[in-house]
């Protein structure tokens, strides 16, 4: 889970192509810094041999970039940007004769430099890490990018006096003086946990060395025998499912008369470095215990979303190898990969040595820190959410709007590094596709095991999660799946409130099965409007048993209320 811009939170449809992530490739950068994504290595070098034996391509290439070069020197080059590039959009850029050469130069040679990338013939593994170099070079070096030449500077320096220099110079001391050293998002003081974001009604019915539980209020007469119990990722804070009034799912899953738990984790650091996946998996198993007891039922429902859904679903196959899992009524996965193949250039950048040398180095350290991932998942769009504010912060010296999903995402958490190990190496090895691949709590894992009913839901611009990898989970899960592709990205994928009119999502009938394929699937999926949150109480109801007086207060006689919601672990930074 992880940062998008405000033009995909809204819905905007992102190209995701190469600018997609997996957990390997996002934990190791995270590690080793994203700093490696300007330096081709070893690909490099068998770049330019390639190109060396290609004379003739060059040549061409350069030849042609020449005569382009020459043809907007003498203003007759009819090149430009992409009407769509915001960049670009302020007048300047095209009525200014210099500035629209400086353009059109930026336009031909980026274009020239990735046309060489797409001409020579390199392995899989190269030609991605290629063109993931190229491509954040070429961003970098964007014109707008550049104080000199911005006229969005100029104007603001002009306007303010000065002014704008000086802010977006404190601006930028500030962003580099500690982690993830990217520009800000969001300003660190525009919201607070408890007070404007995480205020669904609640308490905290357990609390261990690991996580909390929180058992929400009913705000219906009558609620649901089964329960559902929420596990969020564990690289970042639950309350990106309850995040505020009239947008959270929390709030929303309640009002519907479902009874909701959710699993906040403690913000670990080295003391906790041994905590791996065992440990995380065996919480799911303690909270999953401890909300039956509470609900008064045999069985509960069991939602994970991004890495939490990979920790649930290893959950789940443990109970299904040691014939308990008809404690599990269904499982939902959010924006969850357990099919690491397909998932973008991860697997053509993240070799085994570089993986095993990130480990260490947050072994060394006892955990993972959760600003570095957050700079991690910021280079996984540079365009939006590294040089965007760079602009806005530095060069106009404004402050980042007040924005709650992207003051959640910069709400960052550590990773122990145990869990960091084992995330990487299962993902290294895509170990949840096969038999046997994983273990847990000493059983292997063999996911075509579970065959309880599951809820798949992805983002059609996720650039974390491709939709398609996503997909997958109902070919490698043994029961019945539903799939639903939410038009939105990975984070407003889950934050998908009804009252947004411009959201829809595809699905198909629960008769119509999901072929290997995913494009077969989209073949024949329907689009409905609207979010998918009613769907999904719908779906989730059929499988709750019946309605029964909700219960006053909260707990039971062997877990009492320990503390108001959001808890106590969420505010640890």
């Amino acid at each position: 889970m992880t940062v998008e811009s405000r033009r995909s939170v809204a819905g905007g449809g992102a190209d995701v192509g190469d600018r997609t992530g997996a957990l390997d490739l996002l934990l190791t950068d995270a590690a080793l810094g994203s700093s490696r994504r300007f330096f081709p290595g070893a690909s490099g070098l068998r770049f330019a041999g390639a190109l060396a034996r290609r004379p003739r391509w060059l040549a061409g290439r350069v030849a042609g970039l020449a005569a382009e070069l020459g043809r907007i020197v003498i203003g007759t080059s009819d090149v430009a940007p992409s009407r769509r590039d915001r960049r670009f959009a302020d007048p300047a850029w095209t009525q200014n004769p210099l500035l629209r050469r400086v353009v059109q130069a930026y336009v031909v040679t980026g274009n020239t430099a990735e046309g060489l990338v797409e001409d020579v013939p390199l392995g899989r593994r190269d030609t991605e890490r290629i063109s993931f170099v190229t491509s954040n070079l070429v961003e970098a070096l964007a014109p707008s990018n550049n104080p000199l030449l911005s006229p969005v500077a100029w104007k603001a320096a002009i306007d303010s006096g000065g002014g704008s220099v000086v802010a977006g110079t404190g601006h930028l001391v500030r962003d580099i003086a500690s982690p993830p050293r990217v520009p800000s998002m969001v300003p660190p003081d525009a919201f607070e946990v408890g007070v404007d974001l995480g205020l669904t009604p609640g308490g905290v019915v357990l609390r261990t060395p690991v996580f909390e539980l929180i058992q929400y209020r009913p705000q219906t007469p009558f609620v649901r025998s089964t329960p559902l119990l929420v596990v969020p990722p564990t690289i970042n804070k639950y309350y990106i499912l309850d995040i505020a009034p009239g947008r959270s799912m929390v709030e929303y899953l309640v009002r519907q008369g479902h009874q909701v738990f959710v699993v906040s984790w403690r913000n670990p650091d080295a003391r906790h470095g041994r905590w791996g996946a065992d440990t995380y998996c065996q919480a799911i198993l303690d909270a999953s215990a401890t909300a039956r007891d509470i609900a008064g039922t045999d069985a509960l429902h069991l939602m994970g979303a991004c890495s939490g859904g990979i920790l649930a679903s290893m959950a789940l196959a443990h109970l299904a190898q040691i014939g308990q899992q008809h404690r599990i009524a269904g499982v939902t996965l959010l924006v969850t990969l357990l099919d690491q193949a397909p998932a973008g250039t991860a697997g053509a950048v993240v070799d085994e040595t570089t993986a095993e040398a990130a480990v260490a180095v947050s072994r060394a350290r006892g955990y993972l820190d959760g600003r570095t991932l957050a700079e991690a998942f910021a280079w996984l769009r540079p365009g939006d959410l590294i040089w965007n504010y760079w602009v806005n912060n530095y060069l106009e010296g404004k402050r980042p709007p007040a924005f709650d999903l992207l003051y959640w995402n910069a709400d960052t958490t550590r990773m122990t590094a145990r869990l960091h190990r084992d995330f990487v190496r299962i993902a290294m090895r895509n170990a949840l596709t096969r038999p046997g691949g994983a273990a847990i709590l000493g059983t292997d894992i063999d996911l075509a095991k579970v065959t309880v009913d599951s809820y798949v839901v992805a983002g059609i611009a996720d650039h974390i999660c491709p939709w398609q990898s996503c997909y997958r989970s109902t070919q490698l899960l043994g029961g019945r799946s539903r799939f639903v592709l939410s038009t939105n990205g990975h984070i407003a994928a889950l934050v998908n409130p009804p009252s947004n009119p411009k959201s829809s999502y595809q699905t198909t009938a629960d008769d119509a099965g999901n072929p290997p394929d995913p494009r077969d699937w989209l073949e024949v999926a329907k689009t409905e409007q609207g979010s998918w949150w009613p769907d999904f109480s719908a779906w989730l109801a059929d499988r709750s048993g019946a309605e029964k007086l909700a219960p006053d207060g909260l707990g039971s006689t062997r877990f009492n209320e320990l503390g108001s919601a959001p808890g106590s672990y969420v505010l640890d930074r």
